[in-house]
């Protein structure tokens, strides 16, 4: 019997849910005021978008693979590039994976690996497409490197078009466990993952990847 995934909505989404749901009741209300039949249109398009956020926020809980060598997805996403390191934060830069989010997917961010955090530094920048090259060293991103017994690890949460804030909520010093929730890109949009040349990739250009739970690569050296 398959096991159903228990659902949940993002607290990071709180405010926001709140606020669409109150718009839907003002729109309910000025509709009722204007006669109603005229004005149906504004509460029904309301109320569309507030199910819109609503679906945006959802955080289905996820079981992590067992292995102390694995590397999970730090995002739910299409894998839209592998290669070389660009602007990598790491010494030496390594290999990168990059995984773009579209809106249907799950926005909340989660831990590769085990480990402690070393730095967290976010950045200001543009919002153009994610999926832009450019996106990479142009867009407002947020990196944070992690420290693992197999090596350092790093992640870049870059914004997109429609995104208007990263959240990542661990600070330098945290221990963090594979697949443990970290944050979230608000509307957007990209996850960039920096590892060492010794980490084998187990994904492929195109894949289709879930946080928390699909195996990105593994650790080979001790």
């Amino acid at each position: 019997m398959k096991r159903r995934r228990k659902v949940a909505l993002a607290p990071e989404g709180a405010r926001i849910i709140a606020a669409n749901g109150l718009l839907v009741i003002i729109a309910a209300v000025v509709s009722m005021a204007a006669g109603g039949g005229r004005m149906l249109w504004l509460p029904a398009v309301v109320a569309i978008w507030f199910l819109v956020v609503v679906l945006f926020f959802r955080d289905h809980a996820r079981v992590p693979p067992e292995g102390k060598r694995l590397i999970l997805a730090p995002a739910d996403g299409k894998v839209i590039s592998i290669g070389e390191a660009i602007d990598s934060p790491l010494a030496p830069p390594g290999q990168r994976v990059s995984i773009f989010m579209s809106l249907l997917d799950i926005h909340v961010n989660r831990s590769p690996v085990t480990g402690k955090v070393l730095t967290v530094e976010h950045r200001r920048g543009r919002f153009h497409a994610a999926y832009k090259s450019s996106a990479a060293r142009e867009n407002e991103h947020t990196v944070i490197t992690i420290e693992t017994p197999f090596g350092e690890v790093a992640l870049k949460q870059i914004a997109g078009v429609l995104t208007r804030r990263i959240v990542f909520h661990p600070q330098p010093g945290d221990t963090l466990y594979a697949a443990d929730r970290v944050g979230m890109i608000r509307f957007g949009s990209r996850v960039d993952i920096f590892l060492p040349e010794t980490a084998v990739l187990r994904v492929h250009l195109g894949d289709r990847v879930k946080a928390g739970e699909t195996i990105l690569g593994e650790f080979l050296n001790a």
